[in-house]
Order: structure tokens, then sequence, then C-alpha cells
């Protein structure tokens, strides 16, 4: 690990000035997924602001009869919050598939949002790799795939974001409040929080320099039954090969996003019109355009699968 130097700013605006003024600064929290990157000098931040103390840890209830989770509240405390598991059950779901309890313990909100993929290829840095190394190469496209994206991918990367909780957010259609270094406040829809890799795969979210999360906001409750359904190669403490988070109403009708099958939660309104047609109808319409390689094409017709097992168990 190279060498770095850290400071513990008091305010939300005195951290993202930090990180402005300062080349190559990072955000520090649970620091979950950055200490291993530093480890593997994958990242190598000159700098570390501390936002522990900011205290932004809080669930509160907002006036429109939602939720407003701080950046810094674990992830083991959201998944139990009692408003959380009564009213928003895919997302405590989605969190309980995620990860192990001891890293639940100290993961943040905001890390959870911003964690990076794990592409073997990003990990291995004796590989090309444009989210790692712009303009490297991929050396997934033509390597092992079985994991990757099998949509909205680029020729420039088929990463995928490896995250459960933002499955949860996108389907509850959730958004992301920040600040920057001059105290200015900006809310994101979660829907555009992330973005697809395009030409430029490094960039994983739509984040501006210095920009601190400060909050996540969940609307009203939807109601209906809420499934998280989670696909991977063994049964605990991996990252899925595809998940469901899916929010079903008595009437047939529902929102559903996949996880694990693209560089963002995979989510178009339009395909949940094709609910009360049943899950192949959905994925149909949700996969259309699908680009998988030889590896990853059972994708497809998993989450289809997936999708039927987590409706079927909604409508029981």
């Amino acid at each position: 690990m190279k060498s770095f130097t850290y400071e513990r700013p008091t305010t939300p605006a005195e951290a993202a000035a930090a990180v402005t003024r300062t080349p190559n600064a990072k955000f520090i929290a649970g620091g979950t997924n950055l200490l291993d990157l530093m480890k593997l000098q994958i990242e190598t931040p000159t700098h570390l602001v501390d936002v522990n103390g900011l205290g932004l840890d809080t669930i509160e209830a907002t006036p429109e009869g939602g939720l407003r989770v701080g950046a810094l509240v674990r992830n083991t405390d959201l998944a139990a919050d009692a408003r959380v598991r009564r009213d928003y059950g895919v997302l405590s779901r989605a969190l309980l598939a995620g990860a192990t309890g001891q890293l639940r313990n100290k993961a943040t909100t905001a890390g959870n949002l911003l964690q990076r993929t794990r592409c073997p290829y990003f990990y291995d840095t004796a590989q090309a790799c444009n989210k790692r190394q712009p303009g490297s190469g991929c050396s997934a496209i033509d390597g092992f795939s079985r994991q990757l994206a099998v949509i909205g991918t680029s020729e420039a990367c088929i990463a995928t974001h490896p995250g459960d909780m933002a499955v949860a957010m996108r389907v509850l259609d959730a958004t992301v409040e920040t600040v920057d270094a001059k105290g200015t406040q900006r809310t994101i829809p979660i829907a555009d929080f992330h973005r697809l890799p395009g030409d430029k795969p490094e960039v994983d979210t739509t984040l501006r320099r210095g920009e601190l999360i400060t909050a996540v906001t969940l609307p009203k409750p939807l109601g209906g039954v809420q499934i998280y359904r989670k696909v991977r190669d063994r049964a605990s403490y991996a990252y899925a090969l595809v998940s469901v988070a899916a929010v079903v109403q008595p009437d047939g009708t529902g929102r559903v996003a996949l996880g694990a099958v693209a560089h963002k939660p995979w989510r178009m309104e339009a395909a949940e019109a094709e609910l009360p047609r049943g899950a192949k109808a959905v994925t149909d319409r949700l996969l259309a355009g699908a680009k998988p390689t030889h590896e990853n094409a059972f994708k497809v017709t998993l989450a289809e699968r997936t999708l039927r097992a987590a409706l079927n168990q909604a409508r029981a």
C-alpha cells in the first residue's frame, strides 16, 4: 500500500472541499471496498477524507411518507430497521443477501452504492482493463466472462455492478442526495446515478468531482409483495449471477429490476406492463438487445427463470 495523508472534517461541505482541492483524494467510511483496492494498488489515493464523524447515520421519516437514510447508516442497521422491514422488504432482503455479517456491520449506504466492479480482470493488474487503466483494452471480452454483463455493454467494457442494495433501490425509485464543496445540494434519481460504460468505463456514476453523498431517500411505501431473489454459484458470500428485485401488487401489476446483468441495476419501466403475461414476456422486453458472450448467454434464460420463481413466490 502506498503512503497517503488523512483528515477528518466536521461538516459535509468541508469533506467535499477537501476532496475537491486535493488531487487523487478519496472519501472513506467503512472502507470495505476501498482498502482492498488500495492494498492491490488498484486505487492509489494520495489523501483520505474520513467522513465517519459527519453525523450522517440516522434514518428519518420524510414529510412525503418515505424514509431518508443517511449516507453513513450501516447495512446491518438499515436491514434491521423496523420501518424498512415493514414497508421496504425488498431492500431489507437485498441487504441481507449481500456479503457477510461482519462486512454489513461496517459497510455504509453510500459506500454500497459506490462499490466497484468485481470483474476478475479489474482486480488482476497484469491484465488489460479499461476501467482500471483507460485505453488499455478489455481482456474480459475474449476472456472468462461467465459472471459479466449481457446488456448495456460496450466495446470498452462488459463489467457488472456487483451490489444487491442498488437493485432494490432502483425498483423502489430512490433518490440520492449530495453536497459539493460550496455547500450546494443536489438530488439524483437512482435511475440516473449509475451509468453505462460507453467509452468511459472508468466512470461508474454521475457524481461530480468532490461531490459527497449525504443521504438516500425512499419514496412512500409501494405496498404489494416484495421479493429479492439472488442466484449465485454457492449459497452464501458470493456475488450474484443474476438477481431479481420485484414488487408485485394484488392485481398482478408491479415493478422489476435485475442485478448482475449490466453495468448498473437494470430496469425498464415499459417492460413491467408485461407482468400480467408472465416472466418470459417481461424478460423478452427487458433484455431485448442483449449481447451476451458465449460463456454468459445462460444469464438470459436464468433471468427469466429467476423472475418466474420470484413471481410465483409473490403470488403464493
